[in-house]
């Protein structure tokens, strides 16, 4: 067994944490502002409705895999394109995320984030599994 390090914590508490967040704000597509309405959204800035069926899935399912530690190299890159839709849609509003409609520093940060967490890999604590981990080799 390898000895962990404050390195290895460190990932974690980024992984979850940020795994965290982003099951939150899938919920709330879901839950408070509901799909059909979330789509509406989307659609009121020209998006294709599509995309929010995609960030709503990629959000909750990716949530659950950085909690779970699960491919987290390839779901936190994954999650950059949503973070980066996210800056554009809040780019309008200012810097900061309290102002009305929310800023586009947060998602901005989220992004680094994400980039940590695809550089740092699971850390402590992380579900392993075996054949996926051997499939996904660097990006497990």
């Amino acid at each position: 067994m390898t000895k962990l390090t404050s390195s290895d914590y460190a990932a974690t508490l980024l992984r979850v944490s940020s795994g965290a967040l982003f099951l939150a704000h899938g919920l709330l597509k879901v839950n408070v502002f509901t799909i059909a309405g979330t789509v509406g959204y989307f659609e009121s800035l020209g998006l294709p409705g599509v995309l929010a069926y995609l960030t709503i899935a990629a959000e909750l399912a990716g949530g659950v895999a950085l909690i779970l530690g699960v491919a987290v190299r390839l779901v936190s890159l994954g999650l950059i394109p949503v973070l980066l839709g996210a800056t554009w849609v809040h780019a309008g509003n200012g810097w900061q995320f309290s102002a009305e409609g929310g800023g586009w520093e947060f998602p901005l940060f989220w992004v680094a984030v994400q980039g940590a967490i695809a550089l740092l890999g699971k850390g402590a604590h992380a579900l392993r599994i075996p054949v996926l981990d051997r499939a996904l080799g660097q990006f497990a």
